[in-house]
C-alpha cells in the first residue's frame, strides 16, 4: 500500500465539551481540503482505498472512533484517537472548549512500476 494523500484539519466544540463532535468537525475540515480525482481519472475503485485517521484531543478515550469513521464518505476507515489537540477553559463561565486535530491518510495498493514520469513536452 502506498500513501497517496495526507490532509490535516481542525475542529472544535465550544460549549458542549463533546470530543466526538470536535473530532468529526476536524475530519470534515480536512476533507474539504482535498479532491481525489485520480479515482475517476485512473479508474480506481474508492472501496480499495484504506483510510487512516488520527485524531488528537486532550481526552482520547472520550472520542467515539466508530462515529468518526462513519463520517468518511469513501474507503475503508480506521480511526485512532491519541493525546493531542487542546482544551481551553473559561473559568468565568465554567466551560471547556475542545479543539481537535485530524490527520487523514489515504492508501492504495499501487505498483510503482505501473507508472512513468512524463515531461511537459510529452503532453503536446
Amino acid at each position: 500500500m502506498k500513501r497517496i494523500i495526507l490532509e490535516m484539519g481542525m475542529g472544535n466544540d465550544l460549549y458542549g465539551e463533546d470530543y466526538t463532535k470536535a473530532a468529526c468537525r476536524a475530519v470534515q475540515d480536512a476533507l474539504h481540503h482535498s479532491s481525489l480525482i485520480l479515482f475517476r481519472s485512473l479508474g480506481f475503485d474508492h472501496d480499495d482505498m484504506q483510510v487512516k485517521v488520527t485524531i488528537g484531543v486532550q481526552n482520547p478515550d472520550k472520542v467515539d472512533c466508530k462515529a468518526v469513521a462513519a463520517t468518511l464518505p469513501r474507503g475503508q476507515a480506521q480511526v485512532l484517537a491519541v493525546k493531542g489537540g487542546q482544551n481551553v477553559t473559561d473559568r468565568e463561565h465554567d466551560t471547556v472548549s475542545v479543539i481537535a486535530t485530524a490527520a487523514i491518510e489515504a492508501y492504495l495498493d499501487i505498483d510503482p512500476n505501473d507508472w512513468t514520469l512524463s515531461s511537459p513536452s510529452d503532453e503536446r
